[in-house]
């Protein structure tokens, strides 16, 4: 699988799977990620979540040689505690030339659903 980028590496993000059109990321959490009541920061969970949307873009053909997040949205649906990894597997909705539209379920331990995700993402393809 590709290398990962700084910040995935400063994340501590984790590529785990590609299939077309999907990609599952995880993240091991630290208390350093957490906010002031004590739960993994939403910032931390958004992170994945983009990060889960656009590693599933670069699955597509014609490849994706550039892509950059425009639209994002959470639903938080239930908090996440400092160590625990935490699974998000994106998934792309529809893919056009220019833009490609995203979904992400952001998972805990035994599958407990922490958040879902949408995004849209500009893109620029590999010529055909």
């Amino acid at each position: 699988m590709e290398s990962s980028s700084r910040a995935w590496q400063w994340l501590g993000l984790e590529l785990v799977d590609t299939a077309d059109g999907s990609a599952t990321v995880e993240m091991k959490t630290t208390e350093d990620m957490a906010n002031h009541s004590g739960f993994v920061h939403g910032g931390m969970i958004s992170a994945l979540a983009d990060s889960a949307m656009g590693r599933s873009l670069r699955t597509l053909k014609p490849g994706v040689v550039r892509a950059m997040s425009f639209d994002l949205k959470l639903n938080f649906i239930s908090a996440a505690k400092p160590g625990q990894t935490l699974r998000a597997t994106g998934r792309v909705v529809h893919a056009g030339r220019r833009t490609v539209v995203t979904e992400c379920r952001v998972e805990g331990p035994d599958g407990k659903l922490v958040a879902t995700a949408s995004g849209t993402f500009a893109v620029t393809r590999e010529k055909e």
